[in-house]
């Protein structure tokens, strides 16, 4: 039974891990949440730990720099760990070939490049060259829909070029504006016959390195009990945190706002709440409104 709290508060000091979602909990993609901001540094003001774990598909270092811009100050987290963190490591060692084909806007180009800004043994090319794509995002998120790279899907595909996914997201809110991720091409190159990989949000990898980057300095590994996941993502941040076998706060405010009829002054409807989690067949520990 998935119980509704107010604020992150009514959970005491249950845990000493968040592994906190970023866009539509932290921010809107333009600004940060001051409710949740002050969340977060109550909570590390207890002693705990947050670790920021998005499905960007920028390296911790730029996502840090975005933060900075929204406002959201360095003293409420502890660690970025990125989709695009996770991605790297695979794109690195050429399991998608060396050289590739970049869908995705210019400002994710760091993506290829270490920590130090020193570019990866990876040649960006013509899909017609390509021994693999490296989705990041649509080049133009704000007008663009998987629909307009059908002709590379379909390519792709019939060659046979394996895909990497930067980032699971199907769709974000950015203020108030819904738009697709990379996540939707990826689906899209599935559907196609084509081979998808992912890195970020539900899958293993990006909680595999969160524990590693964690357990830097530790003399014991965080147990599984101490972390809480908190997103508004059902199908990457609550799927992610179950399938790990961890506890999760499911933030109905962000892209289920309207089918939990949750608004900054009312909700999440307890039946509305009730029939979507029962629809995507997921209990998460707990829900709220928003994060605060």
């Amino acid at each position: 039974m998935t119980r509704t709290i107010q604020t992150l508060d009514d959970i005491g000091v249950r845990y000493e891990v968040l592994f906190c979602d970023l866009w539509g909990c932290l921010h809107d993609g333009v600004k940060a949440f001051p409710a949740a901001v002050a969340a977060l540094e109550r909570y590390r003001s207890r002693g705990g730990k947050v670790v920021l774990l998005t499905n960007s598909p920028r390296p911790a270092a730029q996502v840090a720099a975005q933060l900075d811009a929204m406002g959201a100050p360095r003293d409420c987290y502890d660690l970025i760990v990125s989709s695009g963190d996770a991605a790297q490591i695979a794109l690195a060692r050429g399991f998608f070939g060396r050289r590739v084909y970049h869908i995705g806007p210019a400002r994710d180009l760091p993506f290829f490049a270490d920590a130090n800004g020193k570019p990866f043994d990876i040649e960006r090319v013509p899909l017609e060259e390509a021994e693999g794509i490296v989705c990041t995002g649509l080049v133009d998120d704000l007008t663009e829909t998987p629909d307009d790279y059908r002709a590379v899907i379909l390519y792709g595909a019939t060659k046979g070029l394996k895909l990497l996914c930067a980032n699971p997201d199907i769709v974000v809110d950015m203020g108030d504006k819904r738009v697709y991720c990379a996540g939707a091409i990826a689906k899209a190159y599935t559907q196609a016959g084509g081979e998808s990989f992912y890195f970020g949000k539900p899958y293993p990898p990006i909680y595999a390195l969160a524990r590693e980057k964690l357990s830097v300095g530790q003399p014991d590994d965080i147990r599984s009990d101490d972390i809480l996941c908190i997103g508004d993502g059902i199908r990457t941040d609550i799927e992610g945190a179950m399938g790990e076998s961890l506890d999760a706060v499911f933030v109905t405010g962000g892209l289920a706002a309207e089918e939990t009829a949750t608004t900054p002054s009312a909700g999440p409807d307890p039946a509305r709440l009730a029939s979507y989690l029962a629809k995507a067949r997921m209990s998460p520990l707990y829900a709220m409104a928003y994060l605060r």
